[in-house]
């Protein structure tokens, strides 16, 4: 969740980042939201949980 904040935060007050093109530490940042959302979803995987 901190690392969707930065995400939102980074989005709000850099002035290149949009949602179709991010600055380096927006791509970074956004990046690890999405590896930790994979892993997530990899963890419900192998719990057996339906997602």
């Amino acid at each position: 969740m901190a690392a969707a904040a930065a995400v939102h935060e980074q989005d709000a007050t850099c002035a290149t980042c949009s949602p179709d093109r991010r600055c380096t530490i927006g791509r970074r940042l956004y990046g690890e939201v999405v590896r930790l959302q994979d892993d997530y979803l990899n963890h419900l995987r192998t719990r057996g949980t339906s997602v």
